[in-house]
């Protein structure tokens, strides 16, 4: 980078892309920042922190993943809600009925994540060790698959546009740049903290956690795949902040490569107005979550 180097921030921000938009969040403020039809960028900002920094028990290693879990999934839903009604047409607006629907459809796909290659791989006869890999691989076959497809759809493109945007934007502000489009269009759209790389550790945790559960049938086998959902989350969370905090050691680079691997059809490069609306949400969360 040939930018002017600042003092390095303290502050590590996480974030997800919205429709026309990104959203950013700290450990005490939410920010979403949507480019309207107008052009202009509407921002909506609210101080919100997470119940493991005011209840301890619940920021225990492993507690804190479940309940990060949930409250990314709560903050996700909010989010896209917000940015759906700000580019919609007034007239347009979602309802709450179609919100809980949305809701209720994300739950569902997460189940069915697990449950159809389950099925699929079940067909096979295969037992042990053997089949909780091919089931892994079904899954990230359908995973794969689903990226491709979606990554065809016009509109959802965008929103992985400004997922790229996003993550230029966290890592301008975590190297410590000044925070311009020009700067920030030389870092990476990769970063090793997204949920893409998440979702990667997630089918390797699944894979060791099926292979040491006991064989109690078909039906209990199945069960498990719904109900260790949480305790996946929770291990896969953990791992992920390791991965974060030795992010600079050769053994985690490697380690990492497959989940920032996924993270190329998960994000494409960003046009300039679409990084303007991230620097937007990292100078404003900035500003909040450092007075």
């Amino acid at each position: 980078m040939s930018a002017q180097r600042e003092e390095k921030p303290s502050l590590a921000f996480g974030g997800q892309a919205l429709l026309e938009g990104v959203m950013m969040r700290s450990p005490t403020h939410v920010v979403m920042c949507v480019r309207q039809p107008n052009n202009e960028i509407s921002t909506h900002a609210e101080k919100r922190e997470s119940i493991t920094r005011r209840y301890k028990m619940l920021g225990l290693p492993f507690l804190r993943g479940v309940v990060g879990l949930f409250e990314t999934f709560y903050l996700g839903i909010k989010g896209i809600y917000y940015s759906a009604n700000t580019v919609l047409e007034e007239e347009e607006e979602l309802t709450v009925k179609e919100f809980a629907v949305a809701i209720a459809f994300a739950l569902a796909l997460t189940s069915l994540f697990f449950i159809i290659p389950f099925l699929l791989t079940a067909l096979l006869n295969l037992t042990g060790v053997i089949f909780n890999v091919v089931e892994a691989v079904v899954r990230v076959t359908i995973f794969l698959l689903y990226l491709v497809l979606v990554a065809m759809w016009g509109e959802f493109r965008r929103v992985l546009q400004y997922h790229g945007a996003e993550h230029k934007a966290i890592n301008a502000h975590e190297a410590g740049v000044p925070l311009d489009v020009l700067n920030v269009k030389k870092f990476s759209r990769l970063h090793p903290r997204c949920g893409t790389s998440f979702i990667f550790i997630v089918i390797l945790v699944s894979i060791l956690l099926f292979s040491i559960m006991p064989n109690l049938g078909f039906a209990a086998r199945l069960a498990y795949r719904v109900l260790l959902i949480p305790v996946i989350g929770a291990i896969s969370y953990e791992l992920l902040k390791l991965s974060d905090r030795y992010r600079d050691s050769a053994i985690m680079r490697i380690l990492t490569i497959p989940g920032l691997g996924f993270q190329r059809l998960t994000t494409r490069e960003p046009d300039d107005d679409m990084i303007e609306v991230a620097l937007e949400a990292v100078r404003k969360i900035n500003e909040l979550s450092s007075s």
